[in-house]
């Protein structure tokens, strides 16, 4: 995402002017975009024009609009499926993003107050305005402005006849394409059709990765093929005796990215195990996501053996942040998309609170699976440095708010 211009005064009021770039950027404006503020970005309008002789024609007008936002929708890309012909593979899908509100800045097409739907639109301005820009928002923003940005793990998680490529970036897991070729069973004294099967699942396999996996991209920093069983020890060497046959040097180039690992399921989710396995952390130690993925294991480890240092919920993470206890926050960039400008304020709060105590705050995207995991059990956990008693520490609290209620009922009754 490009910065185009930003304006921001002492009490954190005015606006940033950005353009998204892909589907990443998207998420980032999902998260950025809240109810209430003033967005501005093209659109496209119908317009109705009444003749002199009564009659009526409507066609439509690009403009740009400035809305007073009510709801932000954002749908990822979509992947479907294809199982036979790599010359029939659809082009890259794209999330989309639509801002519904009402017109703030009354224009020759449109009046004040009137409801209208923004499609934001890659490659194209678009304005946010804020009474106020948090910690958080500014951070992100920061974030996704970071030049050279881009994918870091290409994945392909596979079985026999099915897989899914993925891209993953620092908020993102996308997948780009899933196939799914029938391979009929190995018949005793007839392989014929199940080997025809298999050399179309390669083929395609081959041809989708070429498509949709940036192997050459200095960004990408692993290529990881995953699965259960030995098929991802046959997509490797399949993929390296294409590339090979065909004298593509720039894939051959990129053969110490590949990883394998194994996974006990061919399918996306296990893409968390992925993260966890030794190959993949060595790696990848010092990337977002992979430090995401590491430290939901270990709380959950910890949640199994020591659960007086493993803590989750609103309330009990609170408390602990109180306490200073915490060594590490982890929470869901879901809680920041809440409507209720106070919650979102106490998230704020909690996380600029852990990090004055030199703690470590880990925000996890809900576009991730480890992000989904976290919003499992609500979206906030806490590693802490010492235990601590759930039960004895509210007990502490409930003591010390009747202590509190009765100073201030003698200090009443003084004072009468």
């Amino acid at each position: 995402m490009k910065l185009v211009g930003k304006h921001i005064i002492k009490d954190l009021s005015g606006y940033v002017s950005v353009r998204p770039e892909d589907d990443e950027d998207m998420w980032h404006l999902y998260n950025l975009i809240q109810e209430g503020d003033n967005v501005r970005a093209p659109a496209i309008r119908r317009v109705q024009n009444v003749s002199a002789t009564g009659s009526s024609e409507s066609h439509r007008v690009r403009t740009t609009l400035t809305l007073t936002v009510t709801r932000v929708t954002f749908s990822p890309s979509t992947t479907p499926s294809n199982a036979e012909s790599s010359s029939t593979l659809p082009s890259e899908p794209t999330a989309s993003l639509q801002v519904t509100g009402r017109v703030a800045k009354e224009n020759a097409y449109v009046k004040l107050g009137a409801f209208h739907t923004l499609d934001i639109e890659s490659n194209r301005d678009v304005g946010i305005e804020k009474h106020e820009w948090d910690s958080i928002a500014l951070e992100r923003i920061e974030e996704a402005c970071v030049p050279g940005r881009g994918a870091e793990v290409g994945a392909i998680v596979c079985g026999e006849g099915i897989a899914a490529f993925c891209l993953l970036s620092q908020h993102m897991t996308v997948v780009r394409q899933r196939i799914d070729v029938p391979i009929p069973r190995k018949r005793t004294g007839s392989a014929t059709a199940h080997e025809k099967g298999l050399a179309r699942f390669y083929d395609l396999l081959y041809q989708t990765f070429l498509r949709h996996i940036p192997y050459s991209s200095p960004t990408l920093r692993a290529i990881v093929i995953a699965s259960p069983g030995w098929v991802r020890d046959t997509v490797f060497d399949y993929i390296m005796a294409e590339a090979t046959r065909t004298g593509n040097k720039a894939l051959l180039g990129s053969r110490s990215k590949f990883v394998r690992v194994h996974v006990t399921s061919p399918h996306v989710h296990s893409l968390v195990e992925v993260l966890k396995s030794p190959e993949i952390v060595s790696q990848l130690k010092e990337t977002k996501f992979a430090r995401e993925g590491i430290m939901l294991d270990k709380f959950f480890k910890m949640l199994a053996s020591d659960e007086q240092r493993a803590w989750y919920g609103p309330d009990h993470v609170a408390l602990a942040v109180e306490r200073g206890a915490v060594g590490t926050l982890l929470i869901s960039d879901e809680l920041f998309r809440s409507s209720d400008p106070v919650l979102r304020k106490k998230y704020v709060a909690l996380v600029e609170d852990v990090r004055e105590k030199r703690a470590e705050v880990l925000m996890f995207s809900s576009m991730h699976e480890s992000g989904q995991q976290l919003n499992q059990i609500t979206g906030i956990a806490a590693i802490l440095n010492f235990p601590l008693d759930v039960e004895v520490v509210e007990a502490e609290e409930r003591e010390a708010r009747e202590e509190a209620e009765r100073k201030e009922e003698a200090g009443n009754a003084d004072d009468s």
